[in-house]
């Protein structure tokens, strides 16, 4: 390490004073502008993680679906996976130490995480739509560069590709080929294989209206669009051409505000989804003949996905042992329907998706999402191998040809994160093979009516949760409170659990009513609000 070349490249770079920022399961997110250093120090991370496992490292630079005057940066592991925990504070640690300290720090992580300078380092680099993503970029790779790290700029991807491309490469090209053009032609081949068999007449069935949120969705579908087959029509809409990134649009608009985005016209019954900023989570959405609006969110994906798959494993007559993985935020109904009447084990657990994918690894088939839309299916590679050898080999018809199905949805599935293109096209392929308009596929279960509440605290850790956050440990009295609220409804529950990135407390209640679960969400906002230290003046109902 060259102490001269640090001294004079992180001065380029400086931090701002009084900015402490903490690596989440986002990474880093804030105002662009509040960046700069990070984005260096991240290179430079990047860089000490490829040396210590001695693997490629990615880097995204993207803030997802926040606003587009904000971005972020994560950095992705050897197999498409998050960063590894203990790494994470390392990153909040390089990022926070003051200018003079940074030498210092950088000795301390190679020693305490056994890093030797004198191995090779290679990053792959992407980056999101955002006006300053590019010059943010570029802060990276003067990072990995002072380190003597090689680096390939991928430019604009999504968060997905990314992680792909990283998967690729470490497996060496086992997993598919580094390059945007393997990732189209995986997917489109896999997609083609599948529809082929679907015997579903009328072409109105292939119509898809789908909103980028004004991201690199858009830029990526487009790409993509000469690999897909005749009768898929996908319409884009908010393709970043006129509007602002996640302005009024994307998933995470429609999920929480439960209404479609600006700038698409729905016709009643019309298939419409949106991605978000940089296309990792997806929602589903339609108007019914009377004009209401219907959300589909990432429980009702993860039960359409559950439901095809199962019925191919019996098929194949394996042992597989498949569960489904959610966060105390999915609608009780779906738990409902996934235990009770598919009889699919469902596993809850905390809040993020290192928590849900980490769950997922334990079965030969873990389907899991996000009540947000981000969610992925994971294969066990035992499984996989299986699968793959009664293709081959198989003389009993009809299993063969469901092995060979499913050996289609492993390859079509980004197992490495949520990839709204690859669920977007799972999705069709299903609702094709299966013969399900949008109506049916919703109708599977209709979801508790339910409610999200945020309640400004001074302290939020005063709060401390327990059972996949799903009762409260301190402060003293609350769950007590909780409990005896909960038993004034029907068919409710109700849970609270601190922010990850903001001093507020966030509230989830549902009930047999709207009406119910407004007034059970309120009246525990109430309750958070007098034991947790609640900040300005009591929720309003």
């Amino acid at each position: 390490m060259d102490p001269e070349a640090l001294r004079k490249y992180s001065a380029l770079h400086p931090k701002a004073a009084g900015l402490a920022l903490q690596y989440g399961t986002a990474g880093f997110r804030t105002k662009a502008q509040q960046l700069d250093h990070v984005m260096f120090r991240m290179g430079l991370l990047a860089v000490l993680r490829s040396k210590a496992v001695a693997a490629t490292i990615g880097v995204m630079v993207t803030a997802s679906h926040n606003p587009e005057e904000d971005n972020g940066i994560k950095l992705v592991d050897p197999l498409g996976e998050m960063l590894h925990p203990s790494w994470e504070e390392y990153a909040t640690q390089l990022a926070n130490a003051e200018e003079q300290e940074l030498q210092e720090v950088i000795s301390e992580i190679c020693q305490k995480a056994e890093v030797n300078l004198h191995k090779d380092a290679l990053v792959f680099i992407g980056r999101d739509t955002r006006p300053s993503s590019e010059k943010l970029s570029q802060s990276v790779i003067d990072g990995i560069l002072v380190l003597g790290g090689q680096y390939h700029d991928y430019g604009l991807v999504t968060t997905p590709q990314l992680h792909y491309v990283v998967c690729c490469q470490n497996t060496q090209g086992q997993y598919g080929k580094a390059t945007l053009e393997g990732y189209y032609e995986k997917l489109s081949k896999a997609f083609m294989e599948l529809i082929k068999q679907s015997h579903s007449s009328g072409e109105c069935q292939r119509h898809l209206k789908i909103d980028c949120a004004n991201g690199i969705g858009a830029l990526k579908l487009s790409e993509m669009k000469p690999y897909f087959p005749q009768e898929v029509l996908i319409h884009i809409y908010n393709d970043g051409t006129k509007e602002k990134l996640n302005h009024l649009c994307g998933a995470d608009f429609v999920k929480v505000h439960q209404e479609p985005p600006r700038g698409l016209d729905m016709k009643p019954n019309e298939r419409c989804c949106s991605f978000d900023g940089d296309a990792d989570r997806i929602v589903y959405y339609y108007k019914d003949a009377t004009g209401h609006f219907h959300l589909i969110d990432g429980d009702k994906i993860a039960t359409l996905i559950s439901i095809f798959l199962k019925e191919l494993l019996a098929k194949v007559r394996q042992n597989f042992e498949m569960a489904v993985v959610q966060t105390a935020y999915a609608n009780g109904s779906s738990t409902r329907y996934l235990e009770e009447t598919l009889k699919v084990p469902v596993h809850c657990v905390k809040t993020g998706v290192k928590h849900l994918h980490h769950k997922a690894q334990e079965f030969d088939v873990g389907v899991y999402f996000e009540a947000n839309g981000h969610g992925t299916v994971l294969f066990s590679k035992s499984a996989e191998t299986k699968i793959r050898q009664l293709v081959k080999e198989e003389k009993d018809d009809e299993k063969r040809e469901a092995a060979k199905v499913l050996e289609n949805m492993i390859d079509l599935i980004n197992q490495t994160v949520g990839d709204a293109i690859s669920d977007m096209l799972v999705i069709e392929a299903i609702l094709a093979l299966k013969g399900l308009t949008v109506q049916q596929w919703d109708a599977l279960y209709t979801d508790l009516p339910n409610r999200l509440l945020k309640v400004q605290v001074a302290d939020r850790r005063v709060i401390d949760t327990t059972d996949a956050e799903r009762r409260a440990v301190t402060p003293p009295g609350l769950q007590e409170k909780i409990d005896a609220l909960v038993k004034k409804y029907k068919l409710s529950r109700a849970f609270v659990r601190p922010s990850g990135t903001e001093d507020v407390v966030r509230i989830y209640a549902e009930a047999d009513t709207q009406e119910n679960a407004d007034a059970l969400a309120h009246e525990v906002s109430l309750a958070v609000y007098h034991l947790a230290g609640g900040k300005g003046a009591p929720p309003q109902p």
